[in-house]
């Protein structure tokens, strides 16, 4: 039987999640990831119950996230969805680790394969560097489990295939009662993250709060003690320079306004929409772990979100206080109906870039000179800039390195068909075009 759960707190986006069981255990921990949504979440065993379930969810839904194409196909054929739709995709991470449990189990065996498409794993196994092992497709686009169950069995059977590959939790549940060996295409964690965030910009309350203004304080603990061991009051007076210019890069990625307000005390102003992107949905706060490498120091950061700039500044020095009875080391977030966000995690992992782009294609990467490094720096700009397309000047600009080492590592890059030149642009002096290359694996990190 389908079941439906709600939550009963009542502000936020107000998010549906779909899917069978198993799935939503793992949709329910990357959704805590996301202060910002209200889940309910609706279970079936089998795709056609997610219809009667998606009807009721709607009523009270913003933004629906099915677990698989399959559920989220079949509603949006048989019904008039009022709110927009997504589904976590079957060819990210989710993908990778049902081939690898395969393999490891079984070895390089012919497969049957349901939902996925053939050009699908053609390019999997390409960014793997792998040979694709024989494969029968299933020539129906039916969510009928019966049917499903007998076309994998049948060629398992015949000995035509070892084993079954499937979107479907309940026709992996139904294989494996009859002994067929199969492994179900589980979306892993990460995969429903950048569905997650997918969902989250399409939501009118999302859209309406982009230009919404954000108030940030940062309190600089531990600097009277740092400038006492300098010399020199010039040497002080240098210090506080680097700080402060510290926090002027860290605002400039925020396309904010600093301002410092004396007693290392400072503040910027930024929106919204900016503010989430940079920190990754509020999740982490990197300039924190760059000031204590670089100095020393421990940053305490409260931030305020407000309906007005009055609002959202009373609520960034309530948030700094917060962060300074936590012991000065966080940072946390009071929104415009005062309830609180944090503490957030104070630095980027670098994982949780790198995440978002497939392991095969992170290994040829690091064999062709894009190292951990530059693909950072490459992100930033795709999640903040929305920027793919680069004349040399530019990239050289974004990685930090000479013209002249961008040509070189252009070079090695376009070999391992990570960059391609898509176009040239004349500028107003007289000479030779400068070629436009694309980054076309940041796309997902475009939203």
């Amino acid at each position: 039987m389908p079941d439906i759960y709600r939550t009963t707190a009542d502000t936020g986006i107000r998010i549906a999640l779909i899917g069978p069981e198993p799935m939503l255990e793992v949709m329910g921990r990357a959704v805590k990831g996301f202060p910002t949504f209200i889940p309910a979440t609706g279970t079936y065993r089998r795709p056609e119950e997610a219809v009667g379930l998606t009807e009721e969810l709607m009523k009270d839904a913003e933004v629906l996230l099915f677990s698989g194409p399959i559920a989220y196909r079949l509603c949006t054929e048989k019904l008039m969805l009022p709110v927009p739709a997504h589904f976590v995709p079957l060819t990210g991470s989710g993908l990778y680790r049902a081939l690898f449990r395969l393999n490891l189990a079984y070895g390089p065996v012919a497969l049957s394969v349901d939902t996925i498409s053939e050009p699908t794993f053609k390019g999997t196994f390409r960014e793997l560097g792998e040979a694709m092992p024989d494969m029968v497709f299933c020539p129906m686009s039916t969510v009928d489990i019966e049917e499903l169950v007998r076309f994998h069995e049948s060629l398992y059977r015949y000995g035509r295939t070892k084993a079954a590959l499937t979107a479907l939790h309940s026709v992996a549940e139904e294989l494996t009662r009859q002994g067929v060996p199969n492994e179900w295409i589980m979306p892993t964690e990460q995969d429903v993250i950048v569905a997650l965030e997918r969902a989250l910009l399409s939501t009118e309350s999302r859209r309406s709060k982009e230009t919404q203004v954000v108030v940030g304080l940062i309190n600089v603990s531990g600097f009277r003690k740092l400038a006492d061991g300098r010399k020199t009051e010039h040497e002080v007076q240098r210090l506080k320079l680097d700080i402060h210019r510290m926090m002027l890069e860290y605002v400039e990625t925020l396309e904010g306004h600093l301002m410092a307000l004396g007693g290392e005390e400072y503040l910027f102003v930024t929106t919204r929409g900016t503010f989430e992107r940079l920190t990754g949905g509020y999740k982490y706060v990197p300039l924190a772990k760059t000031a204590q490498s670089a100095f020393g120091v421990f940053l305490g950061i409260g931030i305020g979100f407000g309906r007005t700039a009055h609002d959202a500044g009373t609520h960034a020095r309530t948030a700094l206080r917060r962060a300074q009875e936590a012991g000065g080391d966080s940072c946390f977030i009071v929104r415009e109906d005062e309830s609180v966000i944090g503490p957030l995690e104070m630095g980027r992992p670098l994982e949780a870039q790198l995440g978002l782009i497939g392991a095969g294609l992170l290994r040829k990467a690091e064999e062709a000179g894009l190292t951990a490094a530059y693909l950072s720096r490459l992100i930033g700009q795709a999640a903040r800039m929305a920027k793919l397309d680069y004349n040399v000047h530019e990239l050289a600009q974004v990685l930090g390195v000479t013209v002249r080492s961008t040509h070189r590592l252009l070079l090695n890059w376009m070999d391992a068909g990570l960059v391609g030149i898509v176009g040239e642009e004349r500028g107003k002096a007289k000479g030779r075009p400068k070629q436009i290359y694309r980054f076309d694996f940041l796309k997902e990190l475009i939203r």
